[in-house]
C-alpha cells in the first residue's frame, strides 16, 4: 500500500529558504509522499531537477492556474510576513487550513533602532504577524510563525553574502568598536527544515518560534569565518558611529551594498541571542553550527 501525498503549497518559493526546501538536502516525510506547489510573481521556472515534486504556478496571472484546482490545506510562506495580507484570498480559495509563515527575530532587534528604515521593517513584521494570527483564527486555520535570526547561505542572502561582497571589494570589513555582540547565524536549509517540521507536526499549532543557529559567536568571529571562508587574512578597520553613518549612506550608492545600515554598526556590541529550545522540544529542531563553504560566499 502506498503511502498518502501532502500537498503544500509555497509562497515566496524563489527565496534561498524555497531553493533550500525543494532540495535533496531535506529530509523526506516518512508517513507519506510530498508534493510541492510553488507560488510566483515572476516568469514561471523550467524544469528543475530538484529531487522534490514540484508544480509552479502564478501569483499574478489567473489563466495559468489550473480551471479546477485540487485544494491545498497545508502551506508553507516564506515571503515577506507583511506582504502576506495580499494571499489571504488565495489561500482561502485553495481551502488552506494550515500554514507555517516565516517573520523574524527583529521584530525584537530593531525596534529602537538609528535606522529609520530598519524601525519600520520592526514595525512591519509586527503588524504582520497580527494579520496573519486575526485572519487565521477568523478562518479557522492553524498558524505557526517561525523567526529566524540571521539567515544565511548559498551566497543570497542579505546578511553574510552582503559582507562577502564588501570583502571583495575592499579586502578589509570596517566595525565599530570591538565588535563583541553576540550573534546566532542560521543557515536558510535549517530554516526549509524547520518549516516542514513544524507543518508535520500536528500538535504544534497557533504558536510563534524563536529559531536560531546551533552556535553563538561575536560579530566579530562571525565576520572572521567570512574573510576564512573567502580565503583571506581577516582585516579591519575600526571606524566610529558618526563617521559609519557616513560612509554607510556613501557606499548604499551602489546597488550591492544597499542592504548596509547604520543600524548594523550599531548592534556590532549588542548581543542578539534568542532560545530555540520551545521549537526543539515541540518539533525537533536541529540547526547546524556556523560553518561556511564556498556556495556561502559566492559572487558575484
Amino acid at each position: 500500500m502506498s503511502n498518502p501525498t501532502r500537498v503544500i503549497g509555497v509562497i515566496g518559493a524563489r527565496s534561498p529558504v524555497g531553493q533550500c526546501l525543494f532540495s535533496n538536502e531535506i529530509p523526506h516525510a516518512t508517513d507519506r509522499v510530498e508534493q510541492f506547489v510553488a507560488f510566483t510573481r515572476g516568469d514561471l521556472p523550467e524544469e528543475q531537477n530538484t529531487g522534490t515534486t514540484v508544480e509552479w504556478r502564478s501569483l499574478i496571472d489567473s489563466s495559468r492556474q489550473p480551471a479546477q484546482a485540487e485544494p491545498i490545506t497545508d502551506w508553507i510562506s516564506l515571503a515577506p510576513i507583511w506582504a502576506l495580507s495580499e494571499h489571504f484570498k488565495l489561500l482561502s480559495e485553495y481551502g488552506a487550513r494550515r500554514i507555517v509563515v516565516l517573520s523574524s527575530t527583529s521584530r525584537f532587534t530593531k525596534t529602537e533602532s538609528i535606522d529609520a528604515g530598519e524601525q519600520q521593517m520592526a514595525q512591519q513584521l509586527i503588524e504582520g504577524e497580527l494579520e496573519l494570527q486575526t485572519w487565521a483564527e477568523a478562518s479557522q486555520i492553524s498558524w505557526i510563525i517561525l523567526r529566524p535570526t540571521l539567515i544565511y547561505g548559498f551566497g543570497r542572502d542579505k546578511n553574510i553574502a552582503s559582507v562577502a561582497r564588501f570583502i571583495r571589494r575592499w579586502n578589509c570589513f570596517p566595525l565599530l568598536g570591538n565588535a563583541q555582540g553576540k550573534r546566532q547565524p542560521i543557515h536558510a536549509a535549517d530554516v526549509a527544515v524547520a518549516s516542514l517540521q513544524a507543518l508535520r507536526t500536528e500538535t504544534v499549532a497557533n504558536q510563534a518560534y524563536n529559531i536560531s543557529g546551533a552556535e553563538t559567536l561575536t560579530y566579530r568571529e562571525m565576520i572572521v569565518r567570512v574573510f576564512h571562508a573567502l580565503k583571506r587574512k581577516p582585516r579591519f578597520v575600526r571606524i566610529p558611529l558618526t563617521l559609519f553613518r557616513v560612509g554607510t549612506a556613501i557606499v548604499r550608492i551602489l546597488p550591492r551594498f544597499r542592504n548596509l545600515t547604520a543600524g548594523m554598526a550599531e548592534r556590532m556590541n549588542a548581543d542578539l541571542v534568542f532560545d530555540h529550545s520551545e521549537a526543539v522540544h515541540d518539533f525537533g529542531f536541529q540547526p547546524r553550527p556556523f560553518e561556511l563553504n564556498s556556495d556561502d560566499v559566492a559572487g558575484p
